[in-house]
């Protein structure tokens, strides 16, 4: 039986009112003898963030602006306390209270806070994959230099990471990044082009926020899912492929030099990847539940559709570019993606805008932070300046 260390590990989530961050708070109340929660962050679900506080008893909360600051503020007086902003999230990730950082802020938006919590020598539980995306050659050479471990929390990476565990970095052919097609995959063509929001937003397996979840109906995800492995494991992109699998039981596979492959298999079920980052590298107990496979029946494999799919070859594309080639496809699919949700561009339009952003740059070759943040902002006003010239109906 497990006995728990007399001393708590303290816990700050980024992001703990999406859905990362809601499963991570799960998985930490099951281990009450482990864990603390020091710090929660929030966008401006308020109500949500305030039960929470409710809940885990944090020294203090982030909030997107000040007007948040306030509602919670007259809502729980001095309880916590409050914060505003990326000046908040990268203070209190570098606090001595802290000793574990869940980084599942959505977009370019985890950047900073991840720098400075590996900057303060936290432990890494990373969700927020755009981090590696825009910044992978900064990401870990700073790892490396404050002997920072960065656990992966997304399933297809955590799967990875597990079936490496005992093997040999050398004696790897290929990864293998699976795929559950999202909610188009047989979909002709045609019937693509006129997909709405609401289709858009429907995921046959996972349940997460509003822009991962159209990432994931455009594949950009799992082109962004190529982009992290590669920083994540330190191999050649022509090593890392993509299959779709639309049971989504099969969460990602290894393939080694003498022809065996190992796989990491279960339900869909973020808690368990989140688990096991926090608890690495022992295993605990769970009564999450488990796969039967005897219901099963059949676990179905297909290449994915470069044509249907164009977002795949773009996130190759950027990563064989180098540089802030992958800033900028980052930004451009952020700005596209927004767009779309606000319904001001169709669904096929995405990969369109990407593509034309992407064939205008020029990368910076091996960037510092500052040569990042400026290619992002300027990719952003790029799109939505030929957005309003009507640049992507020509």
């Amino acid at each position: 039986m497990y006995k728990s260390s007399p001393s708590f590990q303290h816990v700050t989530v980024l992001g703990s009112t999406g859905s990362i961050g809601k499963n991570t708070l799960e998985v930490l109340s099951r281990f009450p003898d482990e864990f603390r929660v020091s710090y929660l962050t929030g966008n401006k679900n308020i109500e949500l963030l305030e039960q929470q506080v409710e809940r885990f008893h944090p020294k203090g909360v982030v909030v997107a602006d000040e007007c948040s600051a306030s509602i919670l503020k007259k809502r729980l007086g001095v309880k916590v306390e409050i914060l505003v902003g990326e000046d908040g999230l990268c203070e209190i990730v570098s606090r001595d209270n802290t000793d574990i950082v869940v980084s599942s802020l959505v977009g370019f938006a985890g950047l900073m806070p991840t720098i400075r919590a590996i900057e303060s020598g936290k432990k890494i539980a990373l969700a927020n994959k755009e981090t590696l995306v825009v910044a992978g050659e900064i990401i870990t050479a700073l790892a490396q230099k404050n002997n920072v471990r960065i656990l992966p929390i997304d399933s297809e990476h955590s799967a990875i990471f597990q079936c490496l565990v005992g093997e040999n970095s050398n004696e790897i052919d290929n990864l293998i990044l699976t795929a559950s097609g999202g909610p188009f995959f047989h979909l002709a063509m045609e019937e693509i082009e006129n997909v709405t929001l609401s289709e858009a937003l429907t995921h046959p397996n996972w349940k997460m926020g509003n822009k991962i979840t159209i990432d994931s109906a455009t594949m950009m995800n799992k082109g962004l899912e190529v982009i992290e492995a590669y920083w994540l494991f330190q191999i050649s992109p022509e090593k890392i492929h993509i299959l779709i699998h639309p049971q989504s039981i099969v969460h990602s596979m290894v393939e080694f030099v003498d022809g065996s492959v190992k796989a990491q298999l279960g339900i869909p079920d973020m808690k368990i990847a989140i688990q096991y980052a926090l608890t690495y590298p022992e295993r605990r107990a769970s009564n999450y539940a488990r796969a039967n496979f005897t219901q099963l029946h059949k676990l179905t494999f297909f290449e994915p559709d470069d044509v249907k799919f164009p977002c795949i070859a773009l996130a190759y594309r950027a990563l064989s570019m180098g540089g802030t080639a992958t800033t900028v496809l980052n930004a451009a699919n952020e700005i596209a993606v927004q767009l779309f949700l606000e319904e001001k561009i169709r669904f096929v339009e995405i990969p369109k805008i990407i593509e034309a952003i992407l064939t205008l740059h020029t990368p910076i070759l091996h960037p510092t932070l500052e040569q990042i943040f400026i290619t992002d902002k300027e990719t952003r006003r790029q799109v939505l300046s030929l957005y309003e010239q009507k640049y992507f109906n020509n």
